[in-house]
C-alpha cells in the first residue's frame, strides 16, 4: 500500500513571500461562496484574488499577524495583541477597493456584519486558511490548523473563524469548534457561520 506523503511542518511566511502566499488561498478559495459573492466573474476571480490576498499579506497580516505556510496551504491568524492594529489602514483600503471595483462595498458591508457576529473578549482569529485544491485531502490545512490552535491554546485563550462554505463546519467541528451564529452576509449575499473554540489544556 502507498503511504501519502506527510505535509512539511508549518514556516512562518513574511512580506517578502506576498507573492507566493498569496497565490496559495488564491486558488484555494476559487470555489468558496463568499469570495464568488466578491468576485463574480469567474475568468478572472484567481487574479484577483491573487491580488487581494498578496496587498492583505503586504499592508496587514505580514505586519501585525502571523502568516503560516506550508508547501501547499497557508493560514493567516491574528492574536489579540494585533487585533487592533491589523485593521485595515486608508492605504489598504483604497488598494482593496482598487481590486474589488464596483464589488467594494458589499466587501465592505461584509466585513462589518462579521465584525458584529464575533466574540467580545479576547481571542486569537482565524482570518484565512486554505490548501491549494491539487493537495486537499493531505493534511496540509490539518498541520497548519493544529499550528495556529497550539498557540491559542498555549496563552489559554478561544479562537474564533468565520466560514461560507457548507463543507467547511463539520471540519472544524473536529477540531473543537462550535458554531456560534449563522447569518446571511447584506445585500443577498452568501449565509456565513461564525465559530469559536475554546482553549484545550
Amino acid at each position: 500500500m502507498t503511504r501519502m506523503p506527510l505535509p512539511d511542518a508549518p514556516k512562518t511566511a513574511t512580506i517578502d513571500d506576498a507573492r507566493t502566499v498569496g497565490h496559495t488561498p488564491a486558488s484555494a478559495f476559487g470555489d468558496d461562496p463568499m469570495t464568488r459573492w466578491f468576485f463574480p466573474d469567474g475568468a478572472s476571480r484567481e487574479t484577483g484574488l491573487g491580488r487581494h490576498f498578496t496587498t492583505l499579506i503586504t499592508r496587514q497580516y505580514g505586519l501585525h499577524g502571523v502568516c503560516k505556510q506550508t508547501e501547499s496551504a497557508a493560514a493567516f491568524w491574528v492574536s489579540p495583541e494585533g487585533a487592533d492594529k491589523a485593521v485595515p489602514d486608508a492605504k489598504t483600503t483604497q488598494g482593496l477597493v482598487e481590486i474589488l471595483g464596483d464589488r467594494a462595498p458589499a466587501f465592505q458591508e461584509a466585513v462589518m456584519a462579521a465584525a458584529e457576529h464575533g466574540p467580545a473578549e479576547p481571542h486569537w482569529y482565524l482570518a484565512a486558511i486554505g490548501a491549494d485544491p491539487a493537495a486537499r485531502g493531505q493534511g496540509h490545512g490539518s498541520a497548519l490548523l493544529r499550528s495556529g490552535l497550539a498557540k491559542a491554546d498555549a496563552a489559554g485563550l478561544p479562537v474564533h473563524l468565520e466560514s461560507s462554505k457548507p463543507d467547511n463546519p463539520p471540519v472544524y467541528e473536529h477540531f473543537g469548534f462550535v458554531i456560534r451564529d449563522e447569518f446571511s452576509l447584506p445585500g443577498g449575499g452568501p449565509v456565513l457561520w461564525s465559530m469559536k473554540r475554546e482553549p484545550r489544556a
